[in-house]
């Protein structure tokens, strides 16, 4: 399978996009078939794959005018880094699937475009080079799957932490791979010469396995299905629930990432967008919130930030303008966002992150919610 994956071409003019849904339909043309179903596919039915993306049209915006948002400050502190912008990379595995520089080409786009990024675990690129090639930026952390061998998770701990990562973001929803039926119909697997970089220690004599397994394998025999609340005390990704959401508070963890894996895990588990407001109630604002799943527009992000999250995590239009146009493509991609994030704040008359709230939502079918308060 090739890696090389340049523009359509010498001009990249058939790369152009307009929105975040578009680029999407421009990747899959581009990419390989089972590239694009990793990328892009999820468990069993996918149910849960299309509802992440469904659920933004259940939320309607109510604008409030008269406004001055001639200048709005979408600027967002986490961890005591200030980012441009509420939106952050979200970790996401093997991109050097999508061009050859992957990870590395991701980690300068997101410095030059003054954010965040995380970085995966199942990372195709070193994390000190990753680290590098995105030190000018505001912030870096690192998504941790935690693996059986106690000493070699010690070990890449220590290492992202000389490295430069500011703090770890562990994954809770992942003691088993879910059941990715494109995977194995494609019978997918790394093209040669690639790698999970990061686990080269972990896997050195066992093998890269035929299709899917290699993968399957590596949560089979190596992430540790025995996870519980004890062991955690940093960031975590993959909440779901209100409870787990006030466990995680209560051991002391840094923030919380409300996610359902793209997807990819449980079918049929909970739209992100749905489960914001009550975590955000279960939790009060003592932690930052962040949130994933579905964001293709700047509405969405809006309405993410109205229902109770401090940002959001952007994944697969990230790998889509990767493997349309590297490095630019992802720039692209944030600022595009960015600038609908932007226009949607201006429209609904919010200056600054603070001033979006819940009283911007109005459930679909809840237009009855402040009664008949028009003047004719």
């Amino acid at each position: 399978m090739s890696t090389q994956l340049g523009p359509a071409s010498m001009d990249g003019s058939h790369d152009e996009f307009f929105d975040l849904e578009e680029v999407e339909a421009l990747a899959k043309k581009k990419l390989k078939k089972p590239v694009y179903d990793y990328y892009a596919g999820g468990a069993d039915t996918e149910s849960t794959v299309r509802d992440n993306r469904a659920v933004y049209a259940r939320y309607r915006l109510l604008p409030r005018y008269m406004v001055d948002v001639s200048h709005c400050d979408m600027t967002y502190t986490l961890l005591g880094r200030k980012l441009s912008m509420p939106i952050i990379v979200a970790p996401m595995s093997q991109q050097r699937m999508a061009n050859d520089e992957g990870e590395l080409a991701v980690a300068r786009a997101v410095a030059k475009e003054g954010t965040a990024m995380v970085l995966s675990t199942m990372a195709t690129q070193p994390l000190e080079d990753v680290a590098k090639a995105g030190k000018d930026g505001p912030l870096q952390l690192f998504q941790l799957y935690v693996i059986k061998d106690r000493k070699f998770c010690k070990s890449l701990i220590q290492r992202a932490g000389k490295a430069g990562y500011a703090g770890f973001m562990v994954t809770v929803d992942a003691p088993r791979l879910g059941n990715r039926i494109a995977d194995e119909r494609n019978k997918f697997s790394l093209p040669p010469g690639m790698e999970i970089s990061n686990l080269k220690g972990l896997e050195k004599g066992k093998g890269r396995g035929d299709s899917s397994s290699h993968i399957v394998r590596i949560f089979q025999e190596e992430v540790d299905a025995s996870l519980t609340w004890e062991f955690v005390t940093w960031m975590r990704e993959g909440i779901l629930s209100p409870e787990d959401a006030r466990k995680a508070v209560d051991i002391g963890v840094d923030g919380i990432v409300v996610s359902n894996h793209g997807g990819r895990q449980l079918d049929y588990s909970p739209a992100s967008l749905d489960m914001i407001a009550p975590i955000r109630a279960a939790i009060g604002h003592q932690v930052p919130l962040l949130m994933d799943g579905g964001i293709r527009r700047g509405t969405d992000v809006l309405k993410a930030i109205a229902l109770g999250a401090d940002a959001v995590m952007l994944g697969r239009p990230v790998l889509y303008g990767l493997a349309l146009q590297g490095e630019e493509g992802v720039r692209k991609v944030l600022q595009m966002l960015r600038r609908e994030l932007m226009l949607g704040m201006q429209l609904a008359g919010c200056h600054k992150l603070a001033a979006i709230t819940q009283s911007l939502i109005l459930p679909f079918g809840d237009s009855n919610r402040y009664g008949n308060t028009s003047k004719m």
